[in-house]
């Protein structure tokens, strides 16, 4: 009988997390702690900036009318100094093609600045987590608060943050309302409760959205909903400014070795062990410069390391720099070991004015001098648009008709339109074949910013041989400004011959 043998089974490991992977936060919700530093000024001078235009543009008049305005059942865009109407929605288009070039340039120079900055998604999460530890506190007491579970505190800090909250959400929900009914009457009309049925949901609508993706998405929507950050790598180069981690400098991490001063940091990484003597303890190992504090992802809106590389959950907030050189600076390094810089720098060892230097390359000129043209160009446009415009449709029920004394008749309607805010006086005139005039042709007047259709009899004489029945004339509509040195507006049609 042969003798039993053991058999050893052979357990895999777990499949090892690519570098780049984002790294869990230690409980279901990420708790950012607050940092202070030249780049939280910066964010902050933004949030204060985009919203005191937000929250105070609808309030401004321009001209005894409101200087933002969406007046969507007149069909008018009122803009400081500027009528639209809905024949102006080029502009509207070519704005549109201007924000995403300069979109595509910012990011080819400096990648996701604007995400860390000016997107309204990061501003409002900014604002509601400053609610937030203004009323539960900083990060800790935030994290032992919840762990705590459900008491009286914990349902009385809860409510006060909501509640604030809430009433941060409906203020903006009734700003953006704002913007398409004037604000004024918007007021009243809340204090009353008589708003009327698309007024009160969006008001309500956009409330809701706020209050959402501040207050509970946060980083959810960075991370699954914006597509920003899905097609950033196709603009990015090594060239483009990003957030980085310098791991020459910084590895291998560890804590601060026992016995060797903060001060004395900045010298262990890259320093071999000194033989001990009789007056010297032996040195420290070789250490890099990061002390594996973690405060870098402490501060991480969306919970990443920096440490990791670039990662498309990276919003470029800077606060992880922030963080790391608060560090720094208490154990008397330089500074800099994360930060602005680029993949090239990094890997060639460039200083910063090489660094500089190397932005400048074809893609980010290319884009530079495209966003400068067409803004001229949208700027001169929208600058030498003529505010008085006209419309010709013809009458579909007469297209032509024989009338008294063997003339010929035509039946037009000439919608005149007046994008100046003031009112103009025009007058109508026809030209094209000898003998063409129009019957009653009388002034008219055009209210500001609005429409007047003015229907045209349009006669040419019996006996003007221009063409045999059935023929079709040219014919150009001459409208002339009687109050201005506008120049003549020109518009082309044609005549019906009976």
């Amino acid at each position: 009988m042969s003798a039993s043998k053991t058999v050893i089974p052979i357990t895999p490991l777990p499949p090892r997390e690519p570098p780049g992977a984002p790294r869990p936060p230690a409980n279901d919700r990420i708790h950012a702690r607050a940092v202070s530093g030249r780049y939280a000024t910066r964010r902050w001078l933004m949030v204060w900036l985009t919203q005191a235009v937000f929250y105070g543009l609808p309030w401004l008049d321009w001209g005894g009318r409101p200087a933002m305005l969406f007046d969507l059942d007149a069909r008018r865009f009122y803009l400081p100094g500027v009528v639209l109407q809905p024949q102006d929605m080029v502009w509207l288009a070519a704005l549109l093609v201007l924000c995403a070039l300069g979109l595509f340039f910012v990011t080819a120079v400096a990648g996701r600045v604007w995400c860390g900055y000016s997107c309204p998604q990061t501003v409002y999460t900014e604002i509601f987590m400053w609610i937030e530890q203004r009323i539960e506190g900083s990060r800790g007491a935030r994290i032992r608060l919840d762990r705590d579970g459900v008491n009286a505190r914990w349902l009385a800090l809860k409510g006060a943050k909501h509640a604030a909250w809430i009433a941060f959400s409906l203020w903006t929900g009734f700003t953006l309302v704002g913007y398409f009914t004037p604000i004024r009457e918007l007021a009243g009309a809340v204090l009353t409760l008589s708003t009327g049925p698309w007024e009160s949901f969006w008001l309500l609508f956009y409330g809701l959205a706020t209050y959402g993706n501040a207050g509970f998405l946060r980083e959810q929507v960075c991370k699954h909903m914006c597509p920003y950050g899905r097609f950033q790598g196709a603009m990015l180069d090594p060239d483009s400014l990003v957030i980085s981690y310098d791991a020459a400098r910084g590895e291998p991490r560890g804590a601060l070795p026992k016995g060797v001063p903060a001060t004395a940091r900045a010298g262990l990484a890259g320093a071999s062990a000194a033989p001990p003597t009789k007056t010297a303890p032996a040195a420290a190992p070789a250490h890099g410069a990061c002390i594996d504090c973690s405060l870098c992802v402490q501060v991480c809106p969306t919970g990443i390391d920096i440490r990791d590389g670039l990662q498309t959950l990276c919003i470029g907030c800077a606060a992880c720099i922030d963080a790391c050189d608060s560090v720094m600076d208490k154990l008397g390094a330089p500074r800099g070991l994360v930060r602005y810089t680029t993949e090239n720098a990094l890997a060639l060892g460039l200083d910063r004015a090489a660094t500089l230097r190397r932005l400048l390359r074809p893609r980010v000129l290319i884009y530079g001098a495209l966003l400068v043209a067409l803004s001229a160009a949208f700027v001169l446009s929208l600058a030498g648009r003529h505010s008085l415009r006209v419309d010709v449709i013809r009458d579909r029920g007469v297209m032509a008709r024989a009338v008294e004394d063997g003339a010929s008749e035509n039946v037009y309607r000439l919608v005149l339109m007046n994008s100046a805010e003031q009112s103009r006086r025009v007058r109508i005139d026809v030209t094209g074949a000898p003998g063409l005039h129009i019957e009653e042709s009388e002034p008219v007047t055009i209210e500001p910013a609005s429409d007047r259709s003015v229907p045209l009899h349009v006669r040419l004489d019996a006996g003007a041989g221009v063409g045999p029945a059935g023929a079709t004339l040219p014919i150009m509509f001459e409208v002339h400004a009687l109050d201005g040195d506008e120049p003549v507006v020109r518009e082309p049609s044609t005549f019906i011959l009976p």
